[in-house]
């Protein structure tokens, strides 16, 4: 039964948009939460301090552990809708705290060593490029390969 749920054929085809979005957002969301909690929440709670957020040491808690969940929700396909929201807001408070001041390009070669290019801080594009997949995952859904279909077919008795 799980493997009719996922398998993939003329009618569902289409449906791959949606799994190749969550991968790479949710697979992104976990990386960068997980780095966030494996250096230590004090180096990001200094971050958060001298960008203005208040309540600095319990958000260096809870934006790690949004991402990391929440991105492991969205690389599964649970709850797509509800998880994207919370993963906007996250992007929308580093876009607007942090990389607003460096402009749109994410990648900037400030200069060349022998070692290969220098870059500088990124900018907001890649935060505008997770909210457009967020956005557009809570207008699609997760796609019948995610475990919200899953749920949901099993509900409808199928």
């Amino acid at each position: 039964m799980i493997i009719e749920t996922f398998s993939i054929t003329r009618k569902n085809y289409r449906q791959v948009g949606p799994l190749l979005l969550r991968l790479i957002i949710g697979f992104g969301f976990m990386a960068h939460g997980g780095a966030k909690l494996s250096r230590g929440t004090a180096g990001f709670e200094k971050l958060l301090a001298q960008t203005g957020v208040p309540f600095a040491h319990i958000s260096s808690w809870i934006v790690p552990l949004t991402e990391l969940l929440g991105g492991l929700a969205m690389f599964l396909g649970l709850f797509v809708s509800i998880t994207a929201i919370p993963l906007i807001i996250v992007m929308l408070s580093a876009m607007l705290t942090v990389q607003i001041n460096y402009g749109f390009s994410a990648i900037k070669t400030i200069g060349l060593t022998p070692h290969g290019p220098l870059f500088g801080p990124p900018g907001y594009e890649i935060n505008l490029l997770y909210i457009a997949g967020l956005i557009s995952l809570i207008l699609t859904g997760g796609g019948v390969f995610s475990l919200d279909a899953l749920i949901v077919k099993k509900k409808a008795g199928k």
